[in-house]
């Protein structure tokens, strides 16, 4: 794709009913310039002119660093220079700037020229003319955009603005080392915690490691709420309290460098509060690194975990670093923690500890830098008192708990999140389907939900797929959806379903969860092995 073809409209998706607008696939709001003209000039009295700066760059860095991590995994770019000069043009789209002809990037040799700016416009309406260039929040997102697009910190200056009386303003990014000692006195306006871990990392960050017969799913990121390239991640949508305040928790204890255990059923969404939490931290320039420790026999998860020395096992022909040195600077999921073997808590703990690996087939140690975030659809607690989990290392890793509740304790959620996902599921398979017709939204608001958000991922994807028009009707459903019997009201389960059929529809999405492994679903659903497998012969003989 080309800077060119980019088109507003199929950028923004509006929820005429939810009140829901969403851009690029992210959830945005409309304000206006005035009100924000305002708000400059409040933070101009409460903070000084330094402190406004400080506030607005940070908050550009971010903006555009959003922005440039929606075009990365959404669209296919026919090179990187597409990709960048893209983010001048979507600006323009949003309303922030108009660019002089000819100009595509800040990067290039002679910068980025702009004709007007609404950042200055607001500035002379609130404040008058300035002494210094005044487009901080645009200089924040020419920043952020240019780091997420590049791989490596970018730093964009303005060095002459219409705030202060020139005929345009000028933008010039470049990187630190580039622009040398002339970068100083700008650099305490920007949020140095993000762009400086940037420049840890190579110019050309290794792709992601992709999943392998031997269940490895290591994803890395380079800024806030990233997803692999093509991969647009599920939408946290939180109408309900419960969710709101594991939310809030999450975004809270962000900033502090804790290790924390994210707790909930198969499908609740850990991962993505897991990459929330990444993206909201002063590592979120770092990686984030998710392994999976239930697909992974015990020799090789202490492979993939501390790495491994050549020669120190059949098929270990070179030396081999473990995801936490990958995870270096970033972040490290242990997903799925609760499965993890015996032999492998012990080092893990001893690791957790010493903040120090050991390869497979060395004796020396090596430090690691990254922040450990667990996760498990198990019950730690009773899994440690019944000796089936190490009790130190289960409060080693539970230093903060948050709880995601399942869906069918968060109704409110339902149809926000059907809607956002509908969004970014007929984006991905270019089908113009806009929403859902009332009887389709009614079925999704009565289904129980066994596998939580994954289902209704899977359930929208199949309505998607299936509609013949704009909307997706009740037949576009899958059949277990589709199925569900009306409910009296008030959230409740549906009356007519009966607790059996409940109890069936639970075990056989745990199973399809975990690819037929019986006894793992027997322990998400916390029954014993022997009592699963009866029950399954029952339902084969048409009992159920």
């Amino acid at each position: 794709m080309r800077a060119a073809d980019l088109d507003i409209r199929k950028l923004l998706d509006v929820d005429a009913r939810g009140g829901v607008v969403r851009f690029a696939g992210e959830r945005a709001v409309i304000l206006d310039a005035g009100a924000l003209g305002t708000l400059r000039g409040e933070l101009v009295r409460l903070a000084g002119f330094a402190g406004a700066r400080a506030v607005l760059t940070r908050f550009g860095v971010e903006h555009g660093a959003r922005m440039a991590e929606a075009m990365v995994s959404r669209l296919p770019w026919d090179s990187d220079a597409e990709l960048h000069g893209a983010g001048a043009l979507l600006h323009t789209l949003q309303g922030f700037i108009r660019l002089a002809p000819g100009d595509t990037t800040p990067l290039a040799s002679r910068g980025a020229t702009l004709l007007s700016s609404y950042e200055a416009e607001q500035h002379l309406l609130h404040l008058g003319r300035a002494d210094e260039p005044v487009c901080w929040m645009l200089a924040g997102i020419a920043s952020g955009y240019m780091t997420r697009a590049t791989g490596e910190a970018v730093y964009v200056i303005e060095d002459r603005c219409i705030g202060r009386g020139d005929d345009v303003c000028h933008f010039q990014g470049r990187t630190r080392a580039a622009w040398g000692a002339a970068l100083e006195e700008h650099l305490p306006f920007f949020r140095e915690s993000v762009l400086d871990l940037s420049l840890r990392r190579p110019a050309q960050p290794a792709p992601p490691r992709r999943a392998t017969g031997r269940g490895l799913d290591a994803k890395a990121s380079a800024l806030p709420l990233a997803a692999p390239r093509g991969e647009p991640p599920t939408p946290l949508v939180a109408e309900s309290p419960a969710m709101q305040r594991a939310l809030d928790r999450a975004r809270r204890v962000a900033p502090v460098d804790s290790t924390i255990l994210l707790t909930g059923e198969s499908g609740a969404g850990k991962e993505r509060v897991a990459r929330l939490i990444h993206g909201a931290s002063a590592r979120a320039a770092g990686p984030f690194v998710a392994v999976n420790c239930a697909a992974i026999t015990e020799t090789l998860l202490e492979s993939e975990l501390f790495g491994h020395a050549r020669g120190s096992f059949t098929g270990a022909t070179h030396d081999r670093a473990g995801l936490f040195e990958a995870a270096r600077g970033g972040t490290l999921l242990l997903d799925e923690v609760g499965e993890t073997p015996p032999g492998v808590q012990a080092k893990l703990l001893r690791a957790l500890q010493e903040r120090q690996v050991r390869r497979v087939g060395e004796n020396t140690s090596r430090h690691v830098d990254a922040r450990i975030l667990a996760a498990t659809n198990r019950d730690l607690a009773a899994d440690a008192a019944a000796g089936r989990f190490r009790r130190d290392l289960y409060y080693r890793l539970r230093v903060i708990e948050i709880r995601l509740p399942p869906l069918r304790e968060r109704r409110e959620d339902v149809l926000p999140l059907a809607r956002a996902l509908l969004a970014t599921a007929s984006r991905r398979l270019d089908r113009p389907v806009a929403g859902f017709t009332p009887e389709a939204e009614g079925a999704l608001e009565r289904h129980g939900w066994p596998g939580n958000v994954r289902e209704l991922e899977n359930a929208v994807e199949h309505a998607v797929a299936l509609a013949r028009g704009g909307v997706a009707d009740l037949e576009d459903l899958p059949d277990d959806v589709r199925g569900a019997a009306p409910t009296g009201g008030g959230g409740e389960e549906p009356a007519a379903r009966t607790l059996e059929g409940v109890e069936r529809r639970a075990i056989l999405a745990a199973l399809e969860r975990h690819g037929g492994n019986q006894a793992r679903a027997a322990a998400e659903l916390g029954i014993g092995a022997s009592t699963l497998y009866r029950k399954l012969r029952r339902y084969a003989r048409g009992a159920g």
